[in-house]
């Protein structure tokens, strides 16, 4: 286990501990069947966590104004359609 891996049970029973060390930073990962399950943060991390990911994620208008437009950069090809009989 690395630093700041708690197995659920340590966790439960030392949760006042998992809490101070989020609190100072230091994010506590908790261990369900020997796999990390769940993290515990403090809430300054959460909230920059959350702004980090609104700004690396931009809004659905923004992505269709970001998609290039007819003759930017786009190569345009000829299509011809054919009677194709599929009987």
């Amino acid at each position: 286990m690395h630093k700041g891996d708690w197995q659920l049970q340590d966790a439960k029973t030392q949760f006042s501990q998992v809490v101070e060390a989020a609190m100072h930073g230091q994010p506590q990962h908790i261990t369900k069947h020997g796999k990390r399950a769940v993290v515990v943060l403090s809430e300054q991390a959460f909230d920059a966590l959350q702004r980090n990911a609104r700004v690396a994620a931009p809004g659905f208008v923004a992505h269709l104004l970001a998609m290039p437009k007819a003759g930017e950069g786009v190569e345009r090809t000829s299509i011809k359609l054919r009677d194709i009989d599929l009987a």
